[in-house]
């Protein structure tokens, strides 16, 4: 039978450093190991669910890792990691992502916005969902607002040069009108 851990005690924090760890050496599996049993315990649990769903997405088991963060996420609405990680579960691939996984994805994008607007990450990735989905536009919006927040960030940098070369040209072409306003609230 496993020693039942609390949150906050020695053993607990020990367990979740050490899953942590394991995650940065690339030991998903050993990590998953480790964090199910915590998880059985603690099914609500951010942090528990954070790593065990990052574990299971770095296995592509997509549909376990939402099993895991959504019902945290939704006990803790206002953790933005949460749902950035429960937005890559539900997307998994983005190149095979179909246009419900993207829809899921873009909602919890969304609602880790409102847990904080400057949530890193969420507006480059927000940006490479709508950029597969073809609104180019907003895609360009959606990486500028990325570089607002990370201006070193290169891989939106690089996006938002193509993307501006393509709108660009759409637009001269006469192929795509002129780009409506960002939405504000991604």
């Amino acid at each position: 039978m496993t020693k039942q851990l609390l949150p906050n005690t020695d053993n607990y924090i020990q367990a979740l450093n050490a899953s942590a760890r394991l995650l940065r050496a690339n030991r998903p599996g050993e990590a998953i190991e480790m964090l199910e049993p915590l998880h059985t315990q603690h099914p609500h649990d951010p942090d528990i669910a954070i790593n065990l769903g990052g574990a299971l997405i770095l296995q592509r088991k997509w549909d376990r890792a939402v099993q895991v963060l959504l019902p945290a996420a939704r006990q803790d609405m206002n953790n933005a990691m949460l749902w950035i990680n429960l937005a890559a579960a539900y997307l998994g691939s983005l190149e095979t992502a179909g246009p419900k996984q993207q829809q899921q994805a873009i909602s919890a994008y969304k609602q880790a916005l409102r847990a904080n607007p400057k949530a890193p990450n969420v507006h480059y990735n927000l940006g490479l969902i709508y950029k597969e989905q073809g609104n180019l536009t907003q895609a360009a919006a959606l990486f500028q607002r990325a570089l607002e927040i990370n201006p070193k960030d290169k891989d939106a940098q690089g996006w938002l040069d193509r993307l501006s070369e393509l709108i660009v040209a759409a637009a001269q072409a006469g192929t795509i009108d002129t780009p409506p306003p960002a939405d504000k609230s991604e």
